[in-house]
């Protein structure tokens, strides 16, 4: 484990116009950490996600990735923003996995997955394809390798989209929400998968409102209202005994 942390916010704010969605977040998530965060619809939770990875610039504060500042070189006290090559250079670490799964509806199972390696880190054909073979049977897909998105069931094509960010052997995948887009029945075989990358180390930051997955798996959780971090702790801890009256009420909801 690295000295410093996975991800570390220092007074992370963004606004979207003149609406705050982000209000100085201040968080750590440690390597091989499976950090959880809950909260209403509109609290900031997946806005926060995509910074992380600069597909939202952020308006103030530090994000940082594994050491390195996300988006921006600093000079002195100035910040820069890098260019578009090096903001990709950086995404490369970091899978993401999206609510609606984002496929490429014109190429197999075996081809999302082998796209990105191919195309960003060169590797070769028949590689790639060995590559989607193991992923996609670690996903419980071994038999859907040339099969359509469109001829998958949502909770296959999640599976898929998870075999393809970890194509790019990331060091550290966000989730956002990656079972809200499914029929109940289907949430559990995603679920499972995440539950063996966590088993392996995988550092995870998991948008989620399953909270059975939240108690079970995460070493972490946080509670984010209109863009704060209410309550943090231990899983179970804010679960079963919440210290603040905004989170008892949303609980009193959901759970």
């Amino acid at each position: 484990m690295t000295g410093h942390p996975m991800v570390k916010a220092e007074r992370v704010h963004k606004s979207f116009g003149l609406i705050p969605v982000l209000r100085g977040i201040d968080l750590e998530v440690r390597a091989g950490e499976v950090f959880c965060v809950v909260g209403p619809s509109g609290s900031g939770k997946s806005t926060f996600l995509r910074c992380i990875n600069h597909l939202e610039k952020i308006n103030g504060g530090r994000l940082y990735v594994d050491g390195q500042l996300v988006g921006y070189r600093q000079k002195g006290d100035k910040l820069y923003e890098m260019r578009e090559r090096e903001v990709a250079a950086q995404r490369r670490d970091i899978g993401m996995v999206f609510q609606r799964f984002n496929l490429f509806p014109h190429m197999t199972a075996a081809q999302n997955v082998m796209e990105a390696p191919m195309q960003v880190k060169g590797l070769r054909r028949a590689e790639a394809r060995e590559r989607a073979e193991q992923l996609l049977a670690r996903v419980g897909l071994a038999d859907r390798m040339d099969t359509y998105p469109s001829q998958l069931s949502g909770g296959q094509q999640q599976r898929v989209a998870i075999a393809r960010a970890l194509a790019m052997d990331p060091k550290l995948m966000l989730f956002d929400e990656p079972t809200s887009a499914l029929d109940p029945e289907l949430v559990g075989e995603v679920l499972d998968v995440m539950r063996g990358l966590a088993e392996e180390g995988m550092t995870m930051i998991v948008v989620t409102h399953e909270m059975g997955f939240a108690r079970e798996v995460g070493d972490s959780l946080v509670f984010m209202d209109e863009g704060v971090v209410v309550e943090s702790g231990r899983p179970r801890d804010v679960l079963g005994s919440p210290r603040h009256e905004r989170t008892r009420a949303f609980l009193s909801k959901v759970l």
